[in-house]
Parts: C-alpha cells; structure tokens; sequence
C-alpha cells in the first residue's frame, strides 16, 4: 500500500493560544521514523486528555499531532525488522510528547519503540489495553521481579474504576493474585466484582491511616492516587510487599515515613511507563497478550469514537465523567 498524499489527523498548536483539531497532514509534516503505518485504532488516556485540551504542559514542541498509542499495519519501512503489512503497536516512547503522535490515519515511528503486535492480541485488543493496559502490566511485572507471589496474600488497587484500575483488577486476577479494590464510585461495584475484584472498599477507607505503621492489611498495591492514598499505603502494606506508583490523580505529594520501608522492608516501586526499555516492554506485551490477557476486555472497552469524536471525549475525562476505556477508531 502506499501512503496517500495527505490525509487527516488531530493537531494540537500553542501559536496564540491552545487550539486543537482535525487538520489535512502530508507524510513529510510527521516527525522523522523509520516505521511508517497505517493506523487502525489509538485510545485516549489521561494524558492525551490535558495535550488535547491544553490543561497540561505535554507536549515539548508544537505543533503536534496527539495521541499517545497507535496500533495498525506497516505500508513502508526502511529497518528489515519490519516489512509491509506487519501488524504493530507502539505506547508512549515519546508520542505526543516529542514527536507526532497516534491520532493520524497515517504515523511515522522510530523502529526502536515499534512493537510487533504479539499472537493473542487483536489491534483492538491492544488499544483498549494501550497506554493503561502496559502501565498496570508493568506494575505487576516489576513487583513480582521484586518478589510479589500471589501466596503472599491480596493485592489492592486504588482508583479502580479508571483504565488503568480496571485492566490492573483483571491482569492481577489472571496472573492468579486476589484483587481488591479502592473506589470511590461505589454505583460502579458491581462492574468491578465482574472483572474480577474479590473485596471493595470506599475512597475513605485509608483515610486514618496516619500513624507511622498500621495494622498490615495488604501483600501488595498498584496506586493510580498518590497523595494522601499512597502515603497511606506505606502504611498497611505487609512486611516485604510491594506498592507500584503509576499515578497522581490525588495530587503528586507524598507525606509519609521511613518506617515501613526500614521496618517492615516495604518497597515502593516507580513506574514510569513512557520511557520503558524495549527489553522489559516486550515482556509486558507478552504477558498481556498471553498469561495475563484480561478476560474483559470487551466490557472495559466501553466506548469508541472516530478522531472527530475527541474534542468531546477529553473534557469528560478530565472531570472524571468518563468509564472504562475509549478507544479511537480509524
């Protein structure tokens, strides 16, 4: 196939102001990659929500095509790891940061973060996965190379009803831990006992949790909160378990103490998904699209929308009105 000589794609400019929308693009206006592909889904994550708005300082240079995630086919590539028709994702590794991102029927990649799209995942399925789907398997799989069993005992997740909780409920579920859940949406319980959480607690739940240590409730957690869910948790984690950090929608501050790290040898676990290795990235995608696949991905993909449809899916999520995961089709 050949690349057409222009076609549309979700631009984000700062010239005078915030604006952002569908604009006619050529090959040549997408930032350098040896990878060219045809997209057939993208989602929207968090944080395509602030580049798309302008309520967060994302993107490093304008204008910029938005977009996180992309999966699609390969129509032209000047690296031999790649040949035409080669189906391929690629989450984060700059996009919409540093370079052109996925919200273009047309993306140019660098080889060295494309993906090929592992055997037990559809194109689709990689997109409602995306961005929050690597974040949650990349917490597991750094605690459990930190030593997290499933014999250890639960593992709770905050925020469970965002992307990343929901995908980090169903991958903890399959890789055959016990799964709680820290929500504050209780009409959303039921949906989140579907996929998988065995116990759910209200968003107060840590909330008196403030002495340097606490009765030890959990083996292990994935907080999507920070401040003051996370430092509560430092609190109540049993001896040798593992918190993975992989959000702030509570605020980015963290107040807590020493103690359980020195005492009770917690471990808290930085996960920044963006700019993973492409070593330790493949081992996620091949967990995700196998052991750990979620057995829900349909009913977590709870929406789609064509590029047109962004400008009002972003607002929404941003005031925490959105549910599952959007995923945009091509």
């Amino acid at each position: 196939m050949t690349v057409p000589a222009s076609f549309r794609a979700f631009r984000i400019h700062s010239e005078g102001g915030h604006r952002a929308g569908i604009e006619t693009l050529a090959l040549d206006d997408l930032a350098p990659g040896e990878v060219v592909v045809k997209a057939a889904y993208s989602s929207v994550n968090y944080k395509d929500a602030l580049a798309g708005t302008g309520t967060g300082k994302i993107l490093r240079r304008f204008p910029m095509v938005g977009g996180i995630d992309v999966a699609g086919h390969v129509v032209a590539s000047s690296d031999p790891r790649f040949r035409e028709g080669d189906a391929v994702l690629c989450t984060g590794s700059g996009l919409s940061e540093t370079r052109d991102g996925g919200y273009s029927e047309f993306v140019r990649l660098e080889a060295k973060w494309t993906i090929p799209l592992p055997a037990g995942l559809t194109l689709r399925e990689a997109m409602v996965l995306g961005t929050a789907g690597f974040t949650a398997g990349l917490s597991l799989l750094r605690m459990e190379h930190n030593g997290q069993s499933p014999d250890q005992g639960p593992v709770v997740v905050t925020g469970a009803t965002g992307g990343v909780g929901m995908l980090a409920i169903d991958i903890l579920t399959r890789a055959g831990y016990e799964a709680h859940a820290i929500s504050g949406k209780p009409e959303h319980a039921g949906f989140l006992r579907g996929i998988g959480a065995r116990e759910i607690f209200p968003r107060d739940t840590l909330a008196n949790a403030t002495r340097p240590l606490e009765n030890a409730r959990w083996a292990g957690a994935i907080d999507n909160v920070g401040d003051p869910a996370l430092a509560a948790l430092t609190r109540v984690i049993q001896p040798y378990g593992n918190i993975a950090s992989c959000g702030l929608a509570g605020g980015p501050g963290l107040a807590t103490t020493v103690m359980p790290f020195i005492i009770r040898g917690v471990s808290l676990l930085g996960i920044a998904s963006a700019g993973t290795a492409r070593g330790q990235r493949e081992q996620v995608w091949e967990r995700l699209a196998g052991p750990w696949k979620p057995a829900h991905l349909d009913a977590i993909g709870t929406r789609e929308t064509a590029l047109d449809g962004l400008p009002e899916v972003f607002p929404a999520m941003l005031a925490g009105g959105s549910f599952g995961r959007t995923v945009v089709r091509f």
